[in-house]
């Protein structure tokens, strides 16, 4: 286990990729980041601060920040995917033949391929294999904003796996005093709920942004559990984890931080401001945009009913006033809960 972790390498150094390098390297690993923007490679290298994409956070002087994927990547016995999940695909193709075969790969991104409909870990292993990759891929996941854990404030997030030593690596690896990393086989489930509370946030910043109150996001975050529930176990996830950090904890979070990059859209969104010019004024990616669609399509190829994710497509996609989507939803036929 102490070999494979002789060099680390984060690809992606975005808020959180710089976070998990920041506190990677503070352990004393041996930690690489790579940034696509060489101005973020050079500030880090120069002034160890990310002021583009987590300003104000002092970086420890062993984090390596570089422009160039194959000096990060070379030798690296575990690597973090930290870019967009739209992005995975494009980002590791074409170096998979680079990443140390018996390497653990640990992605931290959230959402759904649109394209494929396929989850982070899932596009990773699809890569990965046709590069003759032996080793595991592994998920780390829970209610984590990237500027308090950046600062040291108390943090819990699941490490998932199939392979439960893998997820003991990533446990071991990732956790502090301050970050209590719990593991987890059911990758499904955790990254299901990583990826869907996204879109259940941006119903929320919605609800808020109309300011239809407490009891309005209440029964959003709940009715979303039951949603992302329904989906989640529908592709073999354990239920029980829904109810975890990876589930509830992170939708908890998501859907009433002002932190949250999702739910902040939902707020303008909600107040009648267009996609198009709320993500002009982004330097951010809001996962729960893309993954909306991806979702909803999903959940028509499985036949599961995801109406709140329907809801919030139209309001993004399809011209729907938020006001008359939350009518909607209101006036469907009553049920048993």
């Amino acid at each position: 286990m102490k070999k494979a972790l002789d060099k680390v390498c984060v690809v992606g150094a975005g808020s959180w990729g710089t976070t998990l390098a920041g506190l990677l390297a503070k352990k004393g690993f041996k930690v690489f980041i790579w940034a696509r923007e060489a101005e973020v490679a050079e500030a880090i290298t120069s002034t160890r601060e990310n002021k583009l994409f987590l300003p104000g956070v002092k970086l420890a002087d062993g984090l390596i920040a570089s422009n160039n994927i194959k000096d990060c990547l070379e030798g690296a016995g575990l690597v973090v995917c930290a870019v967009p999940s739209h992005g995975i695909r494009g980002v590791f193709g074409p170096v998979a033949g680079l990443i140390r075969k018996d390497a653990v790969v640990v992605s931290v991104s959230k959402g759904i391929e649109e394209e494929s409909l396929l989850t982070p870990s899932a596009i990773l292993s699809g890569v990965l294999r046709e590069a003759s990759f032996s080793g595991h891929v592994a998920v780390l996941s829970g209610p984590s904003f990237a500027s308090e854990v950046s600062l040291g404030l108390p943090a819990a997030v699941s490490a998932a796996c199939a392979d439960i030593t893998s997820a003991m690596v990533v446990q071991n690896a990732f956790s502090t005093p301050a970050f209590r990393v719990y593991t987890n086989t059911d990758i499904i489930g955790v990254e299901t709920g990583g990826a869907l509370k996204n879109v259940i946030a941006i119903a929320s910043g919605i609800s808020d942004g109309l300011c239809l109150g407490h009891n309005a996001r209440a029964a959003l975050i709940t009715r979303g559990l039951a949603e992302i529930t329904r989906l989640g176990v529908k592709l073999g996830a354990n239920s029980a984890t829904f109810y975890g950090l990876s589930g509830l904890g992170d939708l908890v979070l998501t859907c009433t931080g002002p932190l949250s990059r999702n739910y902040s859209l939902g707020v303008r969104a909600g107040k009648g401001e267009g996609l198009d010019s709320i993500l002009a004024n982004m330097n951010t990616v809001a996962e729960g945009v893309k993954t909306s669609r991806a979702s909803a399509a999903l959940s028509r190829r499985l036949n599961v009913e995801m109406p709140i994710t329907s809801a919030v497509c139209d309001v993004l996609y399809n011209g729907k006033r938020p006001k008359d989507a939350v009518i909607g939803l209101m006036a469907r036929d009553l049920k048993g809960e």
